[in-house]
């Protein structure tokens, strides 16, 4: 009789949907900002190497 008790005693079930979703959601966001971030530092580096290439500076002593 106690287990029968036990499995059907459901009040942490709802924190716990909740614990799994937020980490989902969590682990999602993190991978999405990984990749933008390789994205932007990419696009970061080419606008570097093309002020590299056609700006030049004089120094005047």
């Amino acid at each position: 009789m106690k287990f029968t008790a036990l499995v059907k005693n459901q009040k942490g079930q709802g924190i716990m949907e909740y614990v799994i979703i937020s980490s989902l959601i969590g682990i999602c966001c993190l991978a999405m900002v990984t990749s933008f971030g390789k994205v932007v530092n990419d696009k970061i580096k080419v606008m570097k190497e093309k002020v590299d290439r056609e700006v030049t500076v004089n120094f005047k002593r």
